[in-house]
């Protein structure tokens, strides 16, 4: 044994059960690979069974984001409308059909929305990590940010690879958000509420092949639909069945930020009109939808509560620390290889957390009664403060990772390393 890997804290391996649950990346619905059902690999003129036709569950979830109807699909097939040896088995599950014609099919499908599931799924836990917050905050751009630094750097240093679950998903990601923010400099249009998109679904996938794929994403979704609960039902699904969740806090949602930030920046008070849902009410949502009927009224999903745009702080620093320490570690970038950094962790945990009960002590004691295992970060998607919705010089992210390597420790991904 080395002399520093007496300070890894290692995660204990659990015993593996048959199969997992499945948690659809699409829909969110949780269900057992037994209910799985698949897209025949043909079609036949002569038997209706398998003729073309319109698949209303897949339609219904296109209509949803305002996806063209499919009218010609394949048929969907019940594994159990086939004999028992005309089905494929991987590790317990059934993952292909050898249909009434022989012709077999591995297009795996969600029962509830239709759309074909990634090949690992039921094979390993699927554990999703969502990205959620209320108006304005930024989600767009630290999504954009935090997918283009785990792709070009953090995966690398944690030997595995971050990729977009399909070719679509790589081109929309690439031509509407990483194009526009790393090689034109260019801020990202708020999302409008009516705008429904498809969720973004990138997969962080390690080369050990004992470690199952971690499953990002991105639901890109209006933040003002983040307070309101009708709203909320719609796409709440996808947060009670979240592995993790980044919860997205903008410094200025806080009004005494506001009101600071406008005296030293030496703004006028009408160019600082409140635009912002108090971080307290995504919360107070949060509760009425789910965690409200979780035991004891709380939710157990691991929650990092990111303060975006730290860059901003610096307006806030002073040698006596009442707001952010001039020398503090937040405005610096922090790179973690191999394991998570728990010092370096608990040091701007512990700073997070006593600014945001000096500056927002409502909503610090509303994240203490509902959820049972948070932890708080700062990071900077851009690195500077942008001007006139242009970004000024280079985007230099600082700690976007940060949030998302503590999720990793948490689900037992990564090892942890003290001092």
């Amino acid at each position: 044994m080395s002399f520093f890997s007496r300070f890894l804290k290692r995660q204990q391996p659990e015993e593996r059960p048959l199969f997992y649950d499945i948690v659809c990346p699409y829909c969110f619905s949780k269900f057992s690979p037994e209910e799985v059902v698949f897209r025949a690999a043909h079609h036949r003129d002569d038997d209706e069974d398998y003729a073309l036709g319109e698949d209303a569950k897949l339609n219904r979830y296109r209509e949803r984001f305002g996806l063209d109807t499919v009218f010609d699909m394949e048929a969907v097939l019940s594994p159990y409308d086939v004999p028992e040896e005309h089905r494929i088995y991987s590790d317990n599950i059934v993952m292909g059909l050898n249909d009434r014609y022989g012709v077999m099919t591995r297009r795996r499908l969600c029962p509830h929305c239709h759309n074909e599931l990634p090949v690992t799924a039921g094979k390993a836990p699927s554990n999703i990590i969502s990205i959620i917050g209320a108006s304005q905050v930024g989600k767009s751009v630290y999504m954009t940010s935090l997918i283009h630094t785990l792709q070009h750097y953090t995966a690398d240093h944690f030997d595995a690879a971050c990729m977009p679950l399909n070719a679509e998903i790589s081109r929309r990601f690439r031509a509407d958000y990483e194009e526009p923010l790393f090689e034109r400099g260019d801020l990202l249009d708020s999302t409008q509420k009516e705008k429904l998109q498809e969720p973004f679904i990138f997969q962080f996938v390690f080369k050990d092949e004992d470690k199952a794929p971690l499953t990002l994403v991105f639901f890109d979704v209006a933040g003002e639909g983040m307070v309101e609960q009708d709203y909320l039902g719609l796409h709440g699904q996808h947060i009670k069945n979240s592995a993790g969740i980044l919860f997205m806090v903008d410094p200025l949602q806080i009004r005494s930020i506001r009101d600071k930030i406008r005296i030293n920046l030496g703004n006028e008070p009408g160019e600082w009109t409140p635009k912002y849902d108090e971080p307290r009410d995504v919360v107070l949502t949060l509760f009425g939808d789910f965690i409200a009927y979780q035991d004891k009224a709380k939710t157990n999903i691991p929650t990092a509560v990111v303060l975006t745009k730290s860059d901003m702080l610096h307006s806030l620093k002073d040698e006596e620390g009442d707001y952010i320490k001039s020398n503090s570690n937040v405005f610096r970038n922090m790179v973690h290889r191999d394991s998570f950094d728990l010092t370096e962790f608990e040091n701007i945990d512990g700073e997070i957390r006593r600014f945001i009960e000096k500056v927002d002590r409502p909503f610090k004691g509303t994240m203490d009664v509902y959820f049972k295992d948070t932890a708080y970060f700062a990071v900077s998607a851009l690195g500077s403060n942008p001007v006139d919705m242009k970004i000024q010089g280079v985007v230099s992210p600082i700690r976007v990772d940060e949030p998302f390597l503590w999720l990793l420790y948490k689900l037992k991904y990564i090892e942890g390393r003290v001092g």
